[in-house]
């Protein structure tokens, strides 16, 4: 089985191309979902945040104060780092037990979709890549669409943080183009043809 990854910059709409991926009977592993969920069940991760970022890590209900740990570290690149250390291998382990099961029941590709797969190096995992472009001004206008909290600077200072667009095509094996020119659809099926065929292998 083969398991590849999907990521793209904010705005570029990875997750609109693994959904169409999951559509197709492929399955998904969304990292950055999953890594919240751990961050609020595991027991284990729990405690070393907490004695990581301190006890108002967790609010009163036991839920992740998520808008205090992105304040505390967003800036802080040895806080981030610090924090992605304890995070991500979790997350690895995570995404390897659910990958198992998903051979099991005899899948031939599964999708892993992360903001930073390269950041984080959760690549290294994957046997192919795949990086969904769009030009930044489609990306920013879509995100302001998408997230009326956020000014044009806040969107730019997240795009600042990710690896750059031409880096991740570099890196990638393939590339989906969703600049609301190209149809995405046509590009997600010819991929799909390759991972489920015997070239894919």
């Amino acid at each position: 089985m083969l398991c590849i990854g999907i990521t793209g910059g904010i705005g570029s709409g990875k997750s609109i191309a693994s959904r169409v991926f999951h559509a197709l009977g492929v399955p998904v592993y969304d990292a950055d979902t999953r890594a919240r969920w751990l961050m609020e069940q595991d027991g284990a991760l729990r405690q070393q945040l907490s004695a990581a970022f301190g006890p108002d890590t967790y609010d009163g209900a036991g839920r992740l104060n998520r808008p205090r740990l992105a304040a505390a570290v967003f800036n802080d690149p040895a806080r981030l780092a610090q924090l992605n250390a304890l995070v991500h291998p979790q997350v690895g382990a995570d995404f390897a037990r659910w990958a198992a099961e998903q051979q099991r029941a005899g899948h031939a590709y599964v999708l892993k979709e992360a903001a930073l797969l390269f950041e984080a190096g959760s690549y290294q995992q994957l046997d192919r890549i795949i990086t969904v472009f769009a030009p930044l001004p489609v990306r920013l206008a879509r995100v302001l669409r998408r997230d009326p909290h956020r000014t044009a600077a806040d969107v730019r200072a997240i795009m600042g943080k990710q690896l750059a667009e031409d880096e991740k095509q570099r890196r990638a094996n393939h590339v989906l183009r969703n600049d609301d020119v190209a149809p995405l659809l046509p590009q997600v099926l010819a991929l799909h043809a390759i991972f489920t065929g015997p070239a894919g292998h």
